[in-house]
């Protein structure tokens, strides 16, 4: 075998060996940077030029990428490369092209092989060979089988560059994601939602308390739980186990509203048999397994069965009344009470080791009176709920009504306002106004606490004034349209 013939066939294996390698390379999940150096360092080493380089786009026609070997002086700029008339060529004929004496970015060249790199139809860039390098065969140019191999690696290389770049963009859409999640937790402070009921809370205090739920809710921590009465305590309980991602359900019960011998088979359930005609039945924590049991009003609970509850969270099982098999049962427990534990505790009526084995994590709900600024929200909501689950119009409350409701100290909470808007929107004509809700909210028990106080006309208007006045943080034309009269009438009324 000739030499020449011997040479050949080495470099055409050579180029198949490069090309496999260049195949596994490219499959390796590199940034797109990193793939166009590998690319121009791997085609140098099989067609030895003596300068090589390779560019590519965005989807903006912008430089993205950019790699060089062998060129003198500092690197070409993406856009000159992008610019050269060389990129529309190869635009043109969507192939590997050869040229003779000319310039590219500023370099002078005697013979120049370039090919696009495109995936299925799109130019991504282009790679370019410049002036072939032979020892002892001054003038070299490139061969048809040094063309051959570009155009294999351009084919290679569009699949991998658009590979990286869809990962690229999987990445971006991931942090974006990511983002837009962040962004929809950080939401739940101020739109909680359990089933069709949103959870409302734009004041401070109750955005802290929904920032603790949602922290809370994914883990098995029982969760105490506290705040007076009508302020949503049963609510904060199926929003933690909507967003626990438990399969059981949510089951609640009153430990106020039963007598101890009755709430302890509620609880723990009860064996066919115990007594004349009663029936075997599972008692809550069975139906809450694998789910939530709310124990409203733990504090008025008996300490007797105090000492049931306990073992009964300590050993995960329970024992029906009557029964002696224990029946294994995974239940998060939340527990709810506007009672004073720690009172209760040193009067010796709550046991201190269930006081701990329930407050895992303590929740503070805040009163009404603290968080005014979520009233108009709450109102709104309580109006078009009601609105729709009743089939009426939904009316408009005058800036009267409205700041009378702001003004209220509502010592039933968020119950109390319930009522008051689904009492006003019963009895209103076409709108709210003051007369109707200043009816409701005399009628209402908390109004016997304000008769204590002056009750002549002028006291009264302004202690509303200064209310309104504090809830609008002394902002008096807000205050003065909240309350339905001029800004100068305000300032004759002394604010």
């Amino acid at each position: 075998m000739r030499p020449d013939v011997n040479l050949a066939e080495k470099r055409r294996i050579l180029q198949l060996e490069t090309l496999y390698d260049l195949a596994l390379a490219l499959q390796a999940q590199q940034a797109e940077g990193e793939l166009v150096e590998e690319l121009v360092q791997r085609v140098v080493a099989v067609t030895d030029p003596a300068a090589a380089v390779a560019v590519t786009r965005d989807a903006y026609g912008r430089p993205h990428a950019l790699s060089t070997a062998g060129w003198e002086g500092p690197p070409p700029a993406g856009e000159a490369l992008l610019e050269a008339p060389l990129w529309r060529e190869l635009l043109a004929e969507g192939k590997p092209i050869s040229r003779t004496g000319g310039t590219l970015a500023g370099r002078r060249y005697e013979d120049l092989l370039a090919t696009p790199l495109a995936y299925r139809g799109v130019f991504l860039g282009y790679l370019a060979l410049l002036d072939k390098e032979v020892r002892g065969e001054p003038g070299a140019r490139f061969t048809p089988d040094d063309r051959r191999f570009l155009d294999s690696v351009a084919a290679l290389a569009g699949a991998a560059l658009d590979s990286a770049r869809q990962r690229e963009k999987l990445a971006s859409q991931r942090e974006r994601l990511a983002e837009e999640n962040k962004a929809l937790k950080g939401r739940l402070a101020t739109e909680g939602r359990v089933g069709e009921r949103k959870v409302v809370a734009t004041a401070p205090a109750m955005r802290r308390v929904l920032e603790i739920v949602e922290r809370v809710a994914p883990r098995g921590v029982n969760v105490l739980v506290r705040g007076e009465s009508g302020t949503g305590k049963e609510l904060v309980a199926k929003l933690l186990h909507d967003l626990s991602g438990r399969e059981g359900a949510l089951i609640a019960i009153n430990c106020a509203a039963l007598p101890e011998s009755l709430l302890e088979s509620e609880l723990f359930g009860i064996e066919g048999g115990v007594a004349t005609g009663v029936q075997a039945r599972p008692g809550r924590f069975e139906l809450a397994d694998r789910g939530t049991l709310l124990l409203d009003e733990i504090g008025d609970m008996q300490v007797s069965l105090q000492v049931k509850l306990l073992r009964a969270l300590q050993e995960r099982e329970v024992v029906r009344v009557g029964g002696r098999r224990p029946i294994p049962v995974d239940v998060r427990l939340v527990a709810a009470t506007h009672q004073d534990l720690e009172a209760l505790v040193a009067r010796g009526q709550f046991r201190e080791d269930l006081y701990y084995r329930l407050k895992g994590v303590e929740v503070e709900l805040p009163p009404l009176r603290e968080r005014r600024q979520d009233i108009p929200l709450l109102l709104r909501a309580f109006t078009e709920e009601f609105c729709r689950r009743e089939g009426i119009p939904v009316p408009q409350f005058r800036p009267e009504a409205l700041a009378l409701l702001l003004a209220h100290d509502y010592p039933g909470n968020v119950r109390e306002l319930q009522n008051l808007v689904e009492g006003a929107v019963s009895l209103a004509e076409g709108e709210v106004d003051g007369e109707l809700l200043r009816s409701l909210l005399v009628a209402s028990p908390s109004a016997e606490t304000e008769r204590t106080d002056s009750l002549d006309l002028d006291s009264v208007e302004r202690r509303h004034i200064v209310r309104v006045l504090q809830l609008t943080g002394g902002n008096k034309s807000e205050a003065a349209k909240l309350l339905g009269l001029d800004r100068k009438t305000l300032q004759r009324k002394g604010f």
